[in-house]
């Protein structure tokens, strides 16, 4: 904050510059009408003197004229450089008076509506902090200057959680989704610290909490984790089971949790097969798709393409949602070329091949580099998304 006060410090002194400038002119100017007042003084003292010399008879008539021209030469000597007097409108004291207003109210008016709190706060962000105590502290400042702001309390209720305060957390996160809006991922984060809060007490608002999240996300990893746990302590076994199995699903292989979640599959199949009952099966995974098809440029085409522009070779639905299910990028210069379309390629994860029983196999050259548009195009005919049949695919139409 010292190099911010110090620029603000700056500017006031410019400022007040443009105010005590015409003070200082005025005095000036003063000072300058003092001394021409004294030089006429004079002046008019050594005439005087002339004039009773030759009273005296001391001085005659040439001589008196004499020293009078050289009175006179000396008072416009004295006064040849000085300004004419200005008059001011606004008077001395008024400039005075707002010298010392303006930094007053400045000062007054930055403190209340100004952002000094932010401009602090974005210095200490700017530092690694030295503990999870002084992260927590600043998280909590900046939720505090910018209650707006729901990034700040989604981050401030993870460090809660992370600082075991699940009570605390639980009011960030309810507060975040006024804020953002009623996400999964952030429902599943309320859940589960409200869960934590109740004393690992399930109720009716962790499962309403918790079953929005998964009617909007199946998918939605801490949903899941919560309800595995919650099934688990309560002896639920199978179910425990078959959340936490839908969760290994999604995560990633070099996910470190992975190794923790399966221990807690594995304690939960000992207690069902040590309870006397049996681990069911879970339903068999359905196939994925996987699409190979060659792509070639038709011969009238070639003169008329660049090496260097795109092709966009891609899956689509018959009969859903406009966009690719699965797409790969190629240039001319590639042609003729084999790819594999698969779920692996998919744009979205619920827009998969495997998900739509009938797709459509395009090729198109856009030399703005665009998939949605450009100069020339291939399509196949309705084919099923399980074919395994390799496919030929030849660009030869102008795309309309």
């Amino acid at each position: 904050m010292i190099d911010f006060w110090l620029a603000a410090g700056l500017l006031l002194l410019v400022a007040l510059s443009f105010l005590l400038i015409p003070v200082l002119r005025s005095r000036r100017a003063q000072c300058e009408e003092d001394r021409t007042a004294l030089n006429v003084a004079l002046y008019q003292e050594r005439v005087t003197e002339l004039q009773t010399q030759q009273e005296e008879g001391v001085l005659d008539a040439a001589q008196m004229d004499a020293g009078r021209a050289e009175a006179a030469r000396e008072l416009l000597a004295d006064t040849e450089g000085a300004e004419a007097p200005r008059v001011s409108r606004l008077g001395k004291p008024l400039p005075l008076l707002a010298a010392i207003l303006v930094p007053v109210l400045g000062l007054g008016l930055y403190l209340h509506f100004g952002a000094s709190d932010k401009v602090e706060l974005t210095r200490e962000f700017s530092q690694a902090p030295q503990s999870m105590e002084e992260m927590t502290r600043r998280l909590e400042r900046a939720v505090a200057a910018q209650p707006d702001s729901a990034e700040g309390m989604y981050f401030l209720g993870r460090t809660y959680m992370a600082q075991d305060r699940p009570a605390d957390a639980a009011k960030m996160f309810e507060r975040t989704v006024s804020l953002a809006g009623r996400q999964p991922e952030l429902l599943g984060q309320w859940a589960q610290a409200q869960y934590f809060a109740d004393g690992k007490k399930w109720s009716d608002k962790v499962q309403a909490l918790t079953d929005e999240a998964l009617k909007t996300d199946p998918k939605e990893v801490t949903s899941l984790g919560l309800l595995g746990i919650a099934a688990f302590e309560s002896e639920r076994y199978q179910d425990a089971i078959d959340y936490w199995n839908r969760l290994l699903a999604q995560l990633p292989p070099e996910d470190k949790s992975r190794e923790a979640l399966q221990g807690g599959i594995t304690r939960a199949t000992e207690k069902l097969v040590a309870s006397g009952g049996k681990v069911a099966q879970a339903p068999a995974a359905k196939a994925s798709a996987l699409l190979k098809v060659s792509v070639d440029l038709a011969a009238d085409l070639k003169s008329k393409v660049q090496p260097g522009d795109s092709v966009f070779i891609f899956a689509r639905a018959i009969s859903g949602p406009p966009a690719p299910l699965a797409v790969k990028r190629m240039t001319v210069a590639d042609l003729p070329v084999t790819v594999e379309l698969g779920d692996a390629d998919a744009m979205m994860p619920q827009l998969k091949l495997s998900n739509f029983p009938e797709v459509q196999l395009v090729a198109r050259i856009s030399r703005a580099g665009k998939p949605t548009a450009g100069e020339w195009i291939g399509r196949s005919q309705p084919l099923a998304s399980s074919t395994t049949a390799p496919q030929t695919l030849t660009i030869d139409s102008p795309d309309k």
